[in-house]
């Protein structure tokens, strides 16, 4: 429904509403957790929220709203926060969220996300690193 009390009161008193702006994570970060995400959904995981499993695809976005979520509240600004804060429980219950691959026993969100992040700081620790210049190795 809209409201024309802050139209009115903007031009009456020329006050101007104050918008909070989101502020997203910092685009490292942000490229994290892109990341564990798509290695969630391109997993053969499940993903258990309050009792019932779900499939990676629906994980994946449920975890995007609540980063949306946690950025409009400005409440994240690294991966950990976003796996602490939004990937690990349930907001409304409390509950852990869990992931199950396969036939393993299923285990705490928050331990497959913290290994998988790993993985992906490991994998581009390697993609970046270059080697040192053919000058710097032939003049020792």
């Amino acid at each position: 429904m809209f409201s024309p009390l802050p139209a009115l009161l903007s031009v009456v008193f020329g006050i101007t509403p104050i918008v909070a702006s989101a502020d997203p994570l910092p685009p490292a970060a942000k490229a994290e957790v892109t990341a564990l995400l798509g290695k969630l959904t391109a997993s053969s995981c499940e993903f258990n929220r309050n009792g019932d499993w779900h499939s990676a695809a629906e994980a994946k976005s449920h975890l995007e709203r609540k980063l949306s979520y946690l950025e409009d509240k400005n409440l994240v600004k690294t991966a950990e926060q976003f796996i602490d804060l939004g990937a690990s429980k349930s907001s409304m219950s409390g509950k852990p969220y869990l992931v199950r691959c396969g036939g393993a026993a299923p285990v705490e969100s928050k331990t497959w996300l913290t290994r998988e992040l790993a993985t992906v700081r490991a994998a581009g620790k390697g993609a970046s690193a270059s080697p040192p210049p053919a000058s710097a190795s032939a003049s020792k």
